[in-house]
């Protein structure tokens, strides 16, 4: 069976999967990459189509790689349990602790799922929230988006980060690499063309990271 294939099983995800903002130029956008991704061109599947609004291309890619983790993890959830993952770790030198500013204010350690489960609970929040991820056309982006992104896309990356350290033999043995390896390669590409992500944030998987820009 699939890990990541389209049986009854491999659909659970950690929560409903999230559509494109509806009233903006979500669709067309969305349609725009389902396009150019299935061309197999990456690099070209990430740049801004010409004429478009930066920040109407950035969160509707949002709200795509939001799906694509939350997939590609609730995949996860039996091999990633508390017990077998009691920190979130990417390897023995980087441990990510949990804290959105609001309700929890200070770093937290808590297990690899329920950092997960907390994460994917924010990006929904501000996903669903219109002040930041306007849903009517024409409505304005508040001024600290790009930063709000770039936050969302530096913690979807320690998903990914923890994924090859700590389960990428289980998903070898399962003959699906190929799949995580495409989807990290179009999130690496994505965030370095728009600059989302700190190279100091890349160090857990760098060699990784440097081997999709460079190729």
């Amino acid at each position: 069976m699939s890990l990541f294939g389209l049986g009854s099983r491999n659909q659970k995800t950690f929560r409903p999967k999230k559509s494109a903002p509806s009233g903006s130029k979500g669709a067309q956008l969305q349609k725009h990459i389902d396009a150019t991704l299935g061309s197999g061109n990456l690099r070209e599947a990430v740049k801004l189509p010409p004429g478009e609004d930066i920040n109407e291309w950035l969160a509707v890619n949002t709200v795509d790689f939001f799906n694509q983790v939350n997939i590609l993890f609730g995949t996860l959830t039996e091999f990633c349990t508390a017990n077998n993952c009691p920190t979130m770790t990417a390897g023995p030198k980087y441990e990510y602790r949990w804290a959105d500013g609001v309700t929890i204010k200070k770093p937290i350690e808590v297990s690899a799922p329920k950092y997960v489960e907390y994460l994917m609970d924010w990006i929904e929040t501000q996903l669903d929230d219109e002040t930041i991820f306007p849903q009517k056309l024409g409505a304005p982006f508040p001024a600290n988006f790009r930063d709000v992104v770039k936050t969302i896309f530096k913690r979807l990356f320690r998903v990914y980060a923890h994924i090859y350290h700590s389960h990428f033999q289980k998903i070898v043995s399962l003959k699906e690499e190929a799949h995580l390896n495409t989807c990290f390669k179009h999130f690496v590409l994505f965030t370095w063309e728009f600059g989302l992500i700190d190279k100091a944030e890349l160090a857990p998987v760098q060699d990784l990271v440097e081997s999709i820009i460079q190729f």
